[in-house]
């Protein structure tokens, strides 16, 4: 990524920040109308899920401009989701519900390149991830 990457995303989600709620339930809604098989995963209060969401991305965002400052907390998140089910396969339709979720949040401001940018941190960080927790293999296919 960037540095104008990395200005792009942070300057976006500050936008998107305010509705933080509303995006999280936007971003849920989608994922599960794309990807049902993922929605028993989720077993707790889908509000407090979504703030927790959010205040992920929060920090993650935060912290683009320094990723290796992000990568221990992005580590222990994807082995700690291990646990809850997640597979290797989820994380395509986590991404692409995050970027509809974004689009709809952001409307007129969403242009190719903020899509671009969080495409590239999106396939980053989840790349890293899913090497994090389930070895380097899994994350090259």
């Amino acid at each position: 990524m960037t540095a104008d990457e990395v200005a792009l995303i942070q300057a976006s989600f500050a936008k998107v920040a305010p509705i933080s709620e509303h995006a999280a339930a936007l971003f849920y809604g989608r994922l599960f109308e794309t990807t049902p098989a993922v929605k028993p995963l989720f077993r707790g209060d889908m509000t407090e899920q979504g703030r927790k969401l959010m205040a992920t991305l929060a920090v993650v965002v935060k912290g683009l401009s320094n990723l290796e400052s992000v990568l221990p907390t992005a580590s222990a998140l994807a082995k700690r989701h291990v646990a809850y089910g997640v597979k290797p396969e989820h994380y395509a339709p986590v991404g692409a519900a995050l970027l509809w979720t974004l689009e709809r949040g952001l409307g007129a401001e969403w242009t190719p390149a903020l899509a671009g940018a969080w495409t590239a941190a999106y396939t980053t960080l989840s790349g890293y991830m899913i090497g994090e927790a389930y070895g380097r293999s899994e994350a090259a296919q």
